[in-house]
């Protein structure tokens, strides 16, 4: 189940970790600001970012589906597919941007609430791109969505989702590509 869960994310996780490799220069928002005095997103949301995050996630979906060509299974696990074709780059893109796109819908939220950047809110910052992947992917190719993001893969990924993320990102901080250890 797990293996499955992972397997199946793995075009969403990736994206998050690169566009803060990868990321910087000019800020999606353009610094422009809201009424309420506050950014719309910040500094910490760029163009490079968004464009290299979701390449990095697509070119490793692509990757997977490779290796289901080759082999339909890891650890005896029977993997699934993303589709086929044209079908399958969608999957594995609005799992990449969605993810993206999860996570800077959530940094327009803390702004308005008033967090800063980089301020944790635990739980949604562990989730929100999840979230924008599932929400993304659902809307475009919910029959596919529906047939592998079973309660039981949705359970399995609310629960070790939080985990991995806090693994990542501490190792993000100490190799230096993450302002904060969250």
């Amino acid at each position: 189940m797990i293996i499955t869960a992972v397997w199946l994310m793995l075009p969403a996780y990736l994206p998050n970790s690169m566009a803060a490799v990868f990321g910087g220069g000019r800020p999606i928002d353009g610094g422009r600001t809201m009424s309420d005095g506050r950014r719309m997103l910040g500094d910490g949301k760029t163009w490079r970012g968004l464009i290299a995050g979701t390449v990095c996630g697509m070119l490793l979906g692509m990757l997977q589906m490779y290796y289901l060509s080759r082999s339909s299974s890891i650890f005896g696990v029977e993997l699934p597919s993303f589709g086929e074709g044209m079908g399958a780059l969608l999957v594995i893109f609005t799992l990449a941007f969605g993810s993206l796109l999860g996570d800077m819908s959530m940094s327009y939220f803390k702004r308005r609430m008033g967090y800063k950047r980089g301020a944790a809110l635990p739980g949604v910052d562990q989730l929100d791109f999840v979230m924008g992947a599932w929400l993304l992917t659902l809307i475009t190719s919910p029959a596919w969505f529906l047939g592998n993001f079973t309660s039981s893969i949705v359970l399995t990924l609310l629960i070790i989702t939080p985990l991995l993320h806090f693994v990542t990102n501490v190792i993000g901080y100490f190799i230096g590509v993450k302002n904060e250890p969250w």
